[in-house]
């Protein structure tokens, strides 16, 4: 699943594409992906100038004049893509937007083949899907002091809490296994032991990875590639996610695996306490 790295480097990417640029044409394949798609969505769109695009946590804002904002998820598989000519309809492209307004029309196509992206349109300063969500991990509002009352009293795994969108937004399994790494935690350490200064080991790492991840334009493993069809490059500087059996770069030690909550969680016996 794109986690934040990867919904940030999309972002980046259409800003040129869509920012202060209106929608000349929207083509709907689908009622819906994950969940039913907002009624008539390609006629709510067509004509709408878009303005600043955001993120939230793995959420993309495209706000539209008149008042609606258009949340994207890509979900499990979702990418989207940028083209300078009108490109054919592939099977799993579920959205097209002819985006008129700049030097030449751009269109922006969102393509999902699991179908687990979602799309919807609202009024008002959020959605419900983004009430009750975390700090932004790279904003202000994130800091060990912060993450410790999170975590305060949590007998539940670290590497599960990090996971929780409610505790920080935007994090999934690849950057929660990277960061424990970074910061020198063991996925298995009890949430609530995490203050002082693993608390602030482990804001900096997680700072970190990300930065480092956005730089690099997230990590291909299997779905993800940029909006002009590059691969992200992160995948060739993870220390532990999916190095199963292979020497720790740090200590020699063999990266090990283990599962919790459903997920693998990738590791360093040595390097991670």
């Amino acid at each position: 699943m794109p986690e934040l790295p990867e919904v940030e480097t999309v972002r980046r990417a259409l800003v040129p594409a869509m920012e202060d640029r209106h929608i000349s044409d929207a083509f709907i394949g689908r009622p819906d992906l994950r969940w039913p798609l907002p009624p008539r969505l390609g006629e709510r769109l067509t004509g709408r100038r878009v303005g600043p695009l955001s993120r939230r946590g793995k959420f993309l804002l495209l706000p539209l004049d008149g008042g609606e904002t258009m949340l994207m998820h890509l979900g499990m598989s979702g990418s989207v893509r940028i083209h300078d000519q009108r490109p054919e309809t592939g099977l799993h492209d579920h959205m097209i937007l002819e985006m008129q307004g700049g030097i030449r029309p751009q269109w922006i196509v969102f393509n999902d083949p699991r179908r687990f992206g979602w799309i919807d349109l609202f009024e008002g300063e959020t959605h419900p899907m983004l009430a009750d969500m975390g700090p932004e991990p790279l904003g202000n509002s994130f800091s060990a002091a912060s993450l410790s009352t999170a975590l305060d009293r949590r007998t539940g795994p670290i590497k599960t809490a990090l996971l929780n969108q409610q505790i920080v937004a935007g994090i999934g399994n690849i950057y929660a296994c990277e960061a424990l790494f970074g910061a020198g935690l063991s996925p298995r350490r009890r949430a609530g032991t995490i203050c002082g200064g693993r608390a602030e080991r482990l804001v900096a790492a997680i700072r970190s990875v990300l930065q480092r991840a956005i730089e690099d334009g997230g990590t291909s493993l299997r779905d993800h590639v940029q909006p002009g069809g590059e691969i992200g490059y992160f995948v060739q500087r993870l220390s532990v996610y999916g190095r199963e059996g292979e020497a720790c770069h740090q200590c020699d030690s063999v990266i090990k695996t283990i599962t919790q909550s459903g997920r693998s969680s990738f590791y360093c016996p040595t390097c991670q306490r």
